[in-house]
C-alpha cells in the first residue's frame, strides 16, 4: 500500500487540515496518536452491506468445498460478484482473480477496496475529518436532499450525503482513481448503515424518520496486485475470459437489482437523472435476463461459452416461495440438466437464514453449491452449435 505523510489537503483556498492553536499544538500531538489509534484502526469491512442475496456468511462454506473439490486453481473468476465477499476470499488464495458485476455501483467498491493503486490514507482521513464536521443545517439544498430527504434518509442527513457527493466530484482532479473510489464506497457504505429502509432501496420505511447523523469511517481498503476488474453483461465477458474456475451466483428471481441499489446508481454516476414513481427510480438501464423468463436460455447459453476447468454455481431454495417475485425463473431441475451437460457435477447444500425484502418467509431455507468438472467432450456433444446468446 502506497501511503504517504500528507496530512492535509486543500480545495480552493480552504485547508481540510485539521487546526489547532499555538497554545495546543503539543497537547494535539499527544492526541493524535489515540485518535489514530480508536478511529483510524477501525476501517468499515467489506461484509458489512446489507445485500440482498449476499454470500458474507456463506463464503468459508463455499470456499472450503471449493478447496475439497477442485485443483489446481490459478485464475478464479467471480462473474456476478454481488457483495463480493466470495472474491474477498479468493484474492487470498489464488494467483489471479477476475471480478464482475454490471452495476455501476459494485464496479466502483470493487475499485475501492481491492484495485491497486496509489493511496494516501492521511489524506483521506482529513478528507473524512472535514466531513464529519459539517454542520447540515448550514448547507443548501441539493439534488440528493431534495429528491431522497424524508424519504430513504433525514432531510438534514440528506442535504450531507448531497453535499459530499458533489465535494468528491469537485476534487476529483485531485484525487488518484484509487482514492475516488475509495471515498465514493466509504459514503455508500456509511449511509447504508442509517438508511430509512430494510436493506434495499425499492422502497423506504414510511414512518417518521429517526435522526441520524452521518458519522463517517473509510472502508477496508487494499491494493490487490492480483485482481481484474470489470462491468460487463455476464454472458458477453464469458465469450473472452480464460479462467480455471467460474464462479456463478447470478439473480434467480424477478428482482432487478438495479432497482433494488439505485439509489447507489444515481449516487455513483452522478448525473441527476430525472426521477419517478413512489420509490424515485431513474429509467430502467443495465436489467438482466435472469429476472426474466429469458433466465433458463441466458444460463445455458452462459456456461457453454464458458472457458474453464470448474464451473461453481450457487443455488437456492427459493423457487419454493410464496411470493411470485421470489420464485426462481430457474428451476433446479433445469440448473442440474444444463451443468451435467457440461460434466461431472457435485451438489451440497446448507441450511441458512435467507435476507429478504421483509416480506417474504421461507421455511428450511437452503443454499445449494453445484461443483461440476467440465468434460470438453461431453459439453461440444450436448449443446447445439447454432445456440446464441438472445
Amino acid at each position: 500500500m502506497n501511503v504517504t505523510g500528507q496530512t492535509s489537503h486543500r480545495v480552493g483556498n480552504e485547508s481540510r487540515g485539521l487546526r489547532t492553536g499555538s497554545n495546543s499544538v503539543s497537547f494535539g500531538q499527544q492526541l493524535l496518536p489515540l485518535f489514530q489509534n480508536t478511529v483510524y484502526q477501525r476501517p468499515i469491512s467489506l461484509e458489512s452491506r446489507r445485500y440482498i442475496g449476499s454470500k458474507a456468511k456463506l463464503t468459508d462454506w463455499i470456499m472450503d468445498l471449493i478447496d475439497e473439490e477442485t485443483r489446481d486453481i490459478i485464475t478464479f473468476a467471480d462473474i456476478f460478484a454481488g457483495t463480493a465477499s466470495v472474491s474477498n476470499q479468493a484474492l487470498n488464495k489464488y494467483k489471479h482473480v477476475i471480478i464482475n458485476d454490471l452495476l455501476y455501483s459494485n464496479n466502483v467498491i470493487y475499485k475501492g477496496f481491492f484495485a491497486n493503486g496509489h493511496w494516501d490514507r492521511l489524506k483521506l482521513h482529513d478528507i473524512i475529518t472535514h466531513y464529519n464536521s459539517l454542520e447540515p443545517d448550514l448547507l443548501d439544498d441539493n439534488y440528493f436532499s431534495e429528491n431522497f430527504g424524508g424519504k430513504f434518509f433525514d432531510y438534514d442527513t440528506a442535504k450531507a450525503i448531497g453535499h459530499i457527493r458533489q465535494d468528491i466530484e469537485d476534487m476529483k482532479i485531485e484525487l488518484t482513481d484509487k482514492e475516488y473510489n475509495i471515498l465514493l464506497t466509504t459514503l455508500i457504505y456509511n449511509i447504508d448503515r442509517i438508511a430509512n429502509t430494510v436493506g434495499h432501496y425499492d422502497a423506504y420505511i414510511k414512518k417518521p424518520i429517526k435522526a441520524q447523523p452521518l458519522q463517517m469511517r473509510l472502508i477496508d481498503a487494499q491494493n490487490c496486485e492480483n485482481v481484474e476488474i470489470y462491468r460487463q453483461d455476464a454472458n458477453l465477458l464469458a465469450r473472452e475470459l480464460t479462467a480455471d474456475l467460474v464462479y456463478i451466483d447470478p439473480p434467480y428471481n424477478s428482482r432487478q437489482y438495479n432497482r433494488f441499489y439505485h439509489l447507489y446508481e444515481t449516487l455513483v454516476k452522478w448525473d441527476k437523472p430525472q426521477l419517478y414513481g413512489v420509490a424515485l427510480k431513474p429509467t430502467a438501464e443495465n436489467s438482466s435476463k435472469y429476472c426474466t423468463v429469458k433466465a433458463r436460455d441466458s444460463f445455458e447459453d452462459l456456461v457453454r461459452n464458458l472457458n474453464t476447468r470448474y464451473i461453481v454455481v450457487s443455488y437456492n431454495n427459493t423457487y419454493n416461495s410464496k411470493s411470485n417475485s421470489s420464485e426462481n425463473k430457474i428451476k433446479l431441475p433445469e440448473i442440474e440438466k444444463i451443468l451435467n451437460c457440461c460434466g461431472d457435477t457435485k451438489v451440497f447444500d446448507c441450511s441458512h437464514r435467507f435476507f429478504t425484502t421483509g416480506k417474504t418467509e421461507f421455511d428450511d431455507h437452503k443454499e445449494l453449491l453445484f461443483i461440476t468438472q467440465v468434460d470438453e467432450k461431453r459439453k461440444s456433444k450436448s449443446f447445439p452449435p447454432l445456440l446464441r446468446w438472445r
